[in-house]
């Protein structure tokens, strides 16, 4: 599987002046974890420690370092009142020069991350499937994007994995337990070979196809005429996004999905989401 150019590799090769600022302590009430981390260049910055004041401090301070300026490289700053934040907790900051010892950590363990978020792979990469991967771009997720069409995976975004196969449904197999598939093809005979390898796991998180109710209709009667497992296909999602929102825009089902596809995650025993 190809190794996606992820945002913050994108944002290391751009900036070649970067002050790394973690939560070294969090104590009490606090926006983020100890451990969260953004990078801050004179122009730019990547991540967030929580925002707020917090950041503003974080932000100017790193950029006086970048100056020149001689500072402090530890921040010990209250929550309350006198930053204009009423978390209540605490939260000791600290900032590094990026060096490219540190640039190499930072990916590697980005790529540690990714390894064991969750993974959802994405069928199909029309007007669904591209606002689909959008919305799951940000997420603390694996997503991979799978299409018979090789044009149609351009301009996905940054950190998505891009799969060209004439096979999509083999691709179910490599699939890691606790997988969401999303079922987007532009094909509905295809739609459907790829759910019917999907349900004969019983290991994913969710399984869902784009489609209408009659669509799940023939789909169930297909599927039950093929000998399939009724109960299998109660594992189906379709239509995705639910019902309660009644909008086709491709974005506005990505963001219904998304949700959806997180919630799974959530319920799934073994599914967890994890990164920054």
């Amino acid at each position: 599987m190809p190794d996606p150019v992820t945002p913050l590799a994108t944002f290391l090769a751009t900036h070649t002046a970067l002050v790394h600022v973690t939560i070294a302590v969090a104590k009490g009430s606090t926006p983020r974890e100890a451990g969260a981390f953004m990078l801050v260049s004179k122009t730019a910055t990547f991540g967030t420690i929580g925002g707020g004041q917090l950041e503003f401090m974080a932000i100017d301070h790193a950029r006086r370092m970048l100056s020149g300026e001689i500072l402090a490289d530890r921040l010990d700053i209250p929550l309350g009142p006198e930053i204009g934040q009423c978390c209540g907790g605490r939260t000791e900051l600290a900032f590094t020069d990026c060096d490219s010892a540190l640039r190499e950590t930072l990916v590697m363990q980005e790529s540690e991350e990714r390894a064991v978020c969750p993974q959802a792979w994405l069928f199909g990469a029309g007007h669904v499937g591209k606002a689909l991967a959008a919305a799951l771009a940000p997420l603390p997720l694996s997503v991979m994007v799978v299409e018979t069409r090789p044009e149609e995976l351009k301009d996905l975004p940054p950190g998505t994995t891009a799969i060209a196969t004439p096979l999509p449904e083999a691709e179910i197999d490599r699939a890691a337990p606790g997988a969401a598939i999303v079922i987007l093809t532009h094909d509905h005979a295809l739609d459907f070979m790829i759910a019917t390898r999907a349900l004969s796991r019983t290991d994913l998180a969710y399984v869902g196809m784009i489609g209408s109710k009659s669509k799940r209709a023939t789909f169930a009667h297909a599927f039950t005429a093929e000998g399939g497992d009724p109960a299998a296909f109660q594992r189906l999602t379709l239509p995705i996004g639910g019902t309660v929102v009644r909008d086709k825009r491709p974005a506005v089902i990505a963001a219904l999905t998304a949700a959806e596809i997180l919630t799974a995650f959530a319920a799934y025993p073994r599914g967890t989401l994890s990164g920054r």
